[in-house]
């Protein structure tokens, strides 16, 4: 079922708490790992963005993304113009 999160209850017995925890069993499946190459301006632009909201800075990159996608948002620079016409 899209959209459908499995959890998994894992009763840890370490130190004899019994804390239950809920942990997603397909978090691996959910994200792919890429590498990508960003100018100096991008990272530190997220990395401050990072800082000020608490949210680590690839998360919020991906946030962005995935706004990008959802919204169906088009590159607006115009070297994108000058090259698809060159």
């Amino acid at each position: 079922m899209a959209g459908r999160t499995t959890l998994a209850v894992v009763n840890d017995d370490s130190e004899k708490q019994k804390d239950i925890y809920l942990v997603n069993v397909y978090a691996r499946r959910l994200k792919q790992q890429v590498t990508i190459r960003l100018d100096h301006e991008t990272v530190k632009y997220f990395k401050r963005l990072a800082e000020e909201t608490g949210i680590r800075y690839q998360t919020l990159i991906d946030l962005y993304l995935r706004e990008c996608v959802s919204t169906g948002k088009k590159l607006s620079n115009t070297w994108a113009a000058a090259h698809a016409s060159g």
